[in-house]
């Protein structure tokens, strides 16, 4: 608590970095022989980039040893969507880890109890002090746990806006610099790309239908501000790693169907039912669904992204607290976004929900979350800048 309000300087917050990072074991991949590159989200509502991202990069031949988080409050978690793939594990040891990256190239596992055990027991008091929120802690938390994988680059997506853990841009800068600074200090080198999180991410929110996107968007169908955002992280990622293509390179491990067939493999290699990647039916949805329609002409102005990911987690399909269970079924499709343009009874969105709920309550409290004005409002781009 007395780090969370005097703060921390650029020295004190790299040496806790350092004795978290040294709490445990430091991973080593002396076998491989590519770029090793991670990517980091700090967190938002529909953020299923690492899905499409990873095997896109393995695709290329970076190495990809990435370990997610699960989801809290309102934002989601990379491994509980991957859990809604039947069968799917996260909870890889070290070794299977280690042997999948260097066949595969790419393996997506949760914190493991070797690597800086430090930073869950603080996580851990952190959540119930209220002191989560603080630049410094942030930082060591994540850099601890990526800086000890071993690897030649790390690509840091900080998000800012209303579904973000920093709504405030300025805090979000300051956040991706210092984490720069520290991946730098350590001889890891670190790009941050800080993005909007005004609306969600994609058009889908919920865990098995964040899966179906992200399938729909290795087949060549994501929806633009997806594809932007995965686009721009993988560029940083390729040019850490000093290979050449870019985004050519990108669109065409799509195209060819190569990133596909390598999230393929990395289902089939962590024991998923692969026969989800051509038929959903095999993945757990909702049977029920529900339209939630504009009650007025105009354009959208804003979206409370936070009070989606919120409602997400009232329905079933997040955390509220960490030991809560998940429903992988449940969610949103969002129609809409800021500076759309939107008729009355047009969709806004839609609800997959099987639990008993109050469906019109459901429906009011998401359609709330939509600001709709007469005026037109200008689209926002999604990456905002590249701080290296």
């Amino acid at each position: 608590m007395v780090v969370y309000f005097r703060g921390m300087d650029f020295e004190e917050t790299t040496n806790l970095m350092q004795a978290m990072m040294h709490s445990g074991e430091l991973l080593t991949l002396p076998d491989i022989k590519v770029p090793k590159i991670d990517k980091h989200s700090t967190g938002g509502v529909g953020d299923k980039v690492s899905l499409v991202l990873a095997p896109l990069l393995a695709a290329c031949g970076v190495c990809v040893p990435m370990i997610s988080g699960r989801g809290l409050g309102h934002t989601g978690g990379t491994l509980d969507k991957l859990e809604s793939i039947p069968g799917f594990r996260t909870d890889l040891t070290i070794e299977q880890f280690k042997r999948q990256l260097k066949e595969i190239g790419v393996a997506m596992i949760g914190q493991t109890a070797e690597i800086a055990p430090a930073d869950k027991k603080m996580y851990a008091l952190r959540d119930v002090t209220a002191t989560v929120d603080s630049i410094p802690l942030i930082c060591a938390s994540i850099m601890s746990k990526k800086l000890a994988e071993d690897l030649d680059g790390l690509v840091l997506d900080v998000k800012f806006g209303s579904g973000a853990f920093m709504r405030d841009y300025m805090k979000a800068k300051l956040l991706a610099r210092t984490m720069v600074q520290i991946g730098k200090r350590s001889k890891v080198k670190t790009v941050a790309v800080l993005t909007d999180m005004d609306s969600p991410l994609g058009i889908c929110v919920g865990n098995s239908l964040e899966v179906m996107e992200s399938v729909e968007s290795l087949k060549g169908n994501g929806p633009d501000d997806l594809m932007e955002v995965t686009f721009a992280l993988a560029e940083q990622m390729l040019k850490l790693g000093g290979m050449k293509g870019g985004r050519d390179m990108l669109a065409q491990k799509i195209a060819s169907g190569e990133a596909l067939a390598k999230f393929r493999q990395v289902v089939e290699y962590q024991g998923g039912d692969v026969r989800v990647i051509e038929d959903y039916k095999y993945l757990p949805l909702a049977k029920k669904k529900y339209g939630v329609p504009a009650l007025r002409n105009g354009y959208i102005h804003a979206i409370d992204n936070y009070a989606i990911g919120m409602l997400l987690a009232g329905i079933g399909g997040g955390r509220l607290k960490k030991e809560d269970g998940i429903d992988p079924g449940c969610g949103f499709k969002i129609y809409k976004k800021v500076g759309d343009r939107v008729a009355r009874g047009e969709p806004l969105a839609e609800v997959f929900v099987d639990r008993a709920h109050r469906i019109d309550t459901l429906r009011d409290t998401l359609r709330g979350a939509f600001s709709i004005e007469s005026r037109p409002r200008r689209r926002k781009k999604m990456v905002r800048e590249i701080i290296d």
